[in-house]
């Protein structure tokens, strides 16, 4: 088994929302793969500390293939 490690949103930009922020779980883009789910969880975390997730929040995670 494998480990695909992606990034994606989880809000989406609507004025009629407070903030102008609706909850929207975006489009993964893969950014890397792992051999564990040790090694999926470090790159994930070091992608999202050494990355600002900016206003839509923008994180890495990781699902198994």
């Amino acid at each position: 088994m494998g480990y695909r490690i992606f990034t994606r949103t989880w809000w989406k930009k609507n004025p009629d929302y407070p903030d102008g922020l609706e909850p929207h779980a975006g489009r993964q883009t893969t950014i890397g793969r792992a051999e564990t789910e040790a090694e999926a969880v470090e790159y994930c975390r070091h992608w999202n500390a050494t990355h600002n997730p900016g206003k839509l929040s923008r994180k890495a995670e990781f699902d198994s293939y």
